[in-house]
């Protein structure tokens, strides 16, 4: 496959090698009279066409495991490249919000009107239209109908969810309007925050209500990837903890966000209820999961014998990496090979002797990332009495005690004594990277094997994304072997920490710090309690709920690092303004030398405005449209 990739580049998604994107069908913003009825007949005529018609509501789904289409990756501040690129991307819509570059008059990134080909609206029209009709196929099994509407719903919802998390409050498209509907009825009005959010729940329960969905998929080899009733409670809890968090909850800066007919859209006053609702949802997704059988991932040492180091760090990578894995609630599987360009995009040269051009090395955490990991021993390194916080940029020796360090390389405190997490998800100069080919050794200052060599396949910053690459990956000079997993939408971890801040926020400590410490022990970690007793400058952080929420925020930080998390976590919890306005910093990678290698460099002074960042803008061409839509606030 060519690597040289042009811009602008579009790639036709296939769900499962059936379902053709509708291109030719995409119209303007919010057409939701069906332009293909002559057609439907034929679409529902018997069960295989129904079943292609539901495929291509799947393929509307946005390709979440790429790096360029989902904005979490490389919009936010988990990951940094190099500017400005010339080759090696689909688009550089992500890398321009990122840079503060977001626009009104043609907004990056935008899924209302159609991005990557696909408009979400004109997904949730195909769903409609399914639902409309799959009634009158013949020769379809009642429970395969049955299972089919539920798919449909979940979908839907999934796409109205999809809008929401970017745009806020949105309009609702529970069905299409008729072929016959006067142009007024087209000019539609945005919902309040509550009436969305309790749409797309309910529809979700519908999806969820009885037998219709599965518990778990049976059919590995047609069905892996469909939605089961895990996946779709799973969701439900994800928007109804972002609908009890700051940014929906109470947030007094959109308390005159407001329809042109007077409706406010946002709710001013904090309802403590919401937490309570979300905290109910998070334990049934629980339920429902154990049920199916899902459980945390933990690395089956038969299958490679490794060391106890090497077993967590596989523990904490293969949660992620592993196809279809014990922890995984649902894998979005678009675009036939979901997470190739990520894992080619994430992974540097490994082998002295086999450059391949094909592992470009571009998705840098920048320095800010790397310190956000605990110490060794489970706390923030801000925090911990025993670690040399004030010398972390002093060079160091590795010694054969430093196991995530190539013994005998000099590197800054920073690296050394960290939690495994900071090891399994990052490398750096003078890390390891372990395969299941063997381990590899990173070097990568200027014209070591992993370094800056041209203006290409190289980190900006000097770290690099180990965890989403799958250890599978194997290269030399003329080939590359990537296996390419389901992109996990949501895994058992992440329902977890989502419950384990319910909790939290509904005074429930006790069974708060329950999921995380098992989130924690796979890590290789002890308890909240236990750790930060024992090492913290602040022993009783986690006894009040101000504390405990800090320390939840950042354990989801780090577990769910370069999951499309942080992106959106910082929005919901209203502190993306602070968070995303640090500088990005890396290392001196052009240099040579320890001493010059090792120093920090500034190298971009991002500025998150609010509330204009919070949400995307609508493209003005729709306001003009329909004067019934406002724009956001800040656009």
């Amino acid at each position: 496959m060519s690597v040289r990739i042009l811009k602008g580049r579009m790639v036709a998604v296939v769900l499962l090698g059936v379902a053709a994107m509708l291109g030719s069908c995409m119209k303007g913003f919010l057409d939701m009279v069906p332009d293909n009825v002559p057609t439907l007949d034929h679409a529902f005529a018997n069960r295989l066409e129904a079943e292609k018609y539901l495929f291509t509501c799947y393929s509307f789904l946005p390709q979440e495991g790429h790096p360029d289409k989902n904005p979490a990756f490389s919009g936010g501040d988990e990951a940094w490249t190099y500017w400005p690129m010339q080759e090696d991307y689909f688009f550089l819509d992500p890398y321009n919000i990122a840079r503060g570059n977001q626009q009104k008059a043609s907004p990056y990134m935008n899924y209302w009107d159609g991005y990557d080909g696909k408009s979400l609206w004109q997904g949730i029209r195909i769903c409609n239209i399914f639902l409309e009709n799959v009634g009158k196929v013949y020769d379809l099994q009642p429970y395969e109908r049955d299972r089919w509407i539920a798919e449909a719903k979940f979908l839907k919802a999934y796409m109205h969810w999809y809008l929401f998390r970017m745009y806020g409050p949105i309009p609702i498209m529970d069905k299409n309007l008729p072929i016959d509907a006067p142009p007024a009825a087209m000019k539609v009005y945005r919902q309040p925050v509550d009436s969305v959010v309790n749409y797309i729940v309910q529809t979700l329960d519908d999806a969820a209500a009885g037998e219709a969905l599965p518990m778990k998929i049976t059919s590995v080899t047609t069905e892996l990837g469909r939605v089961t009733k895990a996946a779709a409670l799973a969701v439900k809890a994800r928007v109804l903890v972002t609908a009890a968090s700051p940014l929906f909850n109470g947030n007094n800066d959109f308390a005159n966000f407001k329809n042109n007919n007077g409706q406010l859209l946002f709710n001013a006053q904090a309802d403590d209820q919401k937490w309570v609702r979300a905290r109910e949802a998070c334990k049934a997704a629980i339920d429902m999961a154990a049920a199916a059988g899902l459980k945390l991932y933990y690395f089956n040492s038969a299958v490679v014998e490794v060391n106890n180091f090497t077993r967590t760090e596989l523990n904490i990578r293969n949660a992620v990496g592993e196809k279809w894995n014990s922890e995984l609630i649902w894998g979005n599987t678009s675009g036939g090979a979901p997470t190739y360009w990520l894992q080619t995009y994430a992974c540097p040269q490994l082998d002295p002797n086999n450059f391949n051009i094909a592992l470009k090395a571009k998705l840098a955490p920048p320095m800010k990332i790397a310190e956000l990991f605990y110490t060794k021993n489970g706390v923030p390194i801000t925090e911990d009495k025993t670690w040399d916080h004030a010398n972390r940029f002093k060079l160091r020796t590795a010694t054969t005690l430093d196991s995530g360090i190539q013994e005998g390389y000099k590197s800054v405190g920073l690296h050394f004594d960290r939690e495994p997490r900071f090891y399994a998800d990052i490398a750096f100069d003078g890390s390891k990277w372990y395969m299941r080919n063997g381990e590899f050794k990173v070097q990568s200052k200027s014209e070591q094997w992993a370094g800056k060599k041209q203006s290409r396949i190289y980190s900006i910053t000097g770290y690099y994304t180990k965890k989403i690459v799958n250890w599978n990956l194997v290269f030399d000079k003329t080939s590359l072997t990537v296996e390419s997993y389901p992109w996990p939408v949501i895994r058992l971890t992440d329902l977890y920490l989502l419950y384990a801040e319910a909790l939290n926020e509904t005074g429930d400590a006790a069974n708060a710090l329950r999921y995380l410490n098992m989130v924690r022990e796979r890590a290789g970690l002890k308890s909240v309690e236990s750790a930060w007793s024992t090492y913290s400058t602040n022993p009783a952080k986690y006894t009040s709920k101000a504390g405990l929420r800090e320390i939840v925020h950042q354990e989801r930080t780090i577990e769910m690092a370069f999951e499309g998390s942080r992106f959106w976590d910082l929005r919901r919890w209203k502190t993306a303004p602070q968070e995303l306005s640090k500088a990005i910093y890396g290392w001196d990678i052009i240099q040579t030398t320890y001493e010059d290698y090792n120093r920090r460099v500034l190298l971009y002074s991002p500025q998150f405005i609010a509330p204009r960042d919070y949400f995307w803008p609508i493209a003005e061409g729709n306001l003009q449209i329909n004067p019934n839509l406002v724009q956001n606030p800040g656009w």
